[in-house]
């Protein structure tokens, strides 16, 4: 019997290298926009309280989810999609994990918990590790450790031992939306990234819904109220910038290069948080710039031999 030459080998590598491409590149647009509603954040937390404002945010990120959702896949995909594991895997995930961010930068400022999320990679690790999802090789393991250094280069002075309930808030939430992200790629293998997205960002809505909704019932918090253009546009940019698309973003690109990889690029937003409050009138970082540039070393140097079990392509 003759056997013909497979040129399967090829074609998995070649498929390995496009992947690696467009999920790096997903990952760079998603944390490009996350990092742009941090200073958004902080001006809105001036004028309302976090859980009002996490009310706001979702309430404006799912006005645009939903009908993004229907005009790619369609109403029939919208109304016969599994609900109720997307609600709980967003309450678990997303919903703690934004509260929880939220939280941090009222107890904190915007760039210590930015840099704080440079921690995320390893829970990342670990959630892939316990799913089977990664087989650990010296590469990644360098590459993790390399990527965390740039992260610890970049926090430098600007992180101090008593900042106490914001970091463990902050470390927290990267628990929280790594496990939401890996659990959204896992459980939806039929849905589009805008599906997956919108879909578990339910979940996060409604219990921050319910949350806010006590508050006020109980005298807490006061409803929010909107009172100028300005606020509209800081919060479209802090809603649909850095939630609603940068979570598409995100999600497409864990489908591509998985959980671990792509929150190696969380470990850059201080830098592109640093090159956007420059843009405002802050001054340059170069510890920032060096720093993300060390993370980037860390993200070649993981992926120059991928040791990843796929979970969806």
């Amino acid at each position: 019997m003759v056997s013909i030459p497979s040129n399967q080998g090829f074609f998995e590598a070649r498929l390995a290298r496009r992947n690696a491409v467009s999920g790096n590149a997903l990952a760079t647009g998603a944390m490009l926009l996350w990092a742009a509603g941090f200073p958004a954040a902080e001006i809105l937390l001036d004028v309302w309280h976090p859980i009002a404002l996490m009310t706001l945010r979702l309430a404006m990120a799912m006005a645009v989810l939903v009908p993004l959702w229907v005009f790619a896949d369609g109403l029939q995909s919208v109304v016969s999609a599994r609900w109720g594991r997307g609600i709980w895997i967003g309450v678990l995930g997303f919903g703690t994990g934004t509260n929880l961010l939220l939280f941090a930068q009222w107890y904190t400022d915007p760039v210590t918990v930015a840099l704080i999320a440079t921690t995320t990679p390893i829970s990342a690790t670990i959630i892939e590790v316990w799913n089977r999802q990664r087989r650990l090789s010296g590469r990644f393991l360098a590459g993790l450790t390399v990527s965390v250094a740039g992260g610890v280069i970049a926090i430098g002075a600007n992180l101090s031992i008593d900042l106490g309930w914001g970091v463990l808030m902050a470390v927290a939430a990267g628990f929280c939306f790594t496990w939401a992200s890996y659990a959204a790629i896992r459980d939806f293998p039929e849905m589009s990234p805008i599906g997956r997205s919108t879909i578990t960002f339910s979940g996060a809505a409604v219990i921050t819904g319910v949350l806010f909704l006590g508050c006020w019932t109980i005298g807490v918090i006061d409803a929010p109220q909107i009172t100028s253009a300005n606020q509209i546009g800081l919060l479209a940019i802090y809603a649909v910038a850095a939630m609603a698309l940068s979570q598409i973003l995100f999600i497409a690109s864990v489908g591509k290069i998985g959980i671990a990889l792509t929150s190696f690029h969380l470990n850059i937003a201080p830098f592109y948080l640093m090159v956007i409050l420059v843009a405002l009138g802050g001054i340059w970082d170069w510890r920032a710039a060096f720093g993300a540039s060390i993370v980037g070393l860390g993200v070649l140097i993981s992926q120059s031999r991928q040791t990843t079990t796929k979970i969806e392509r």
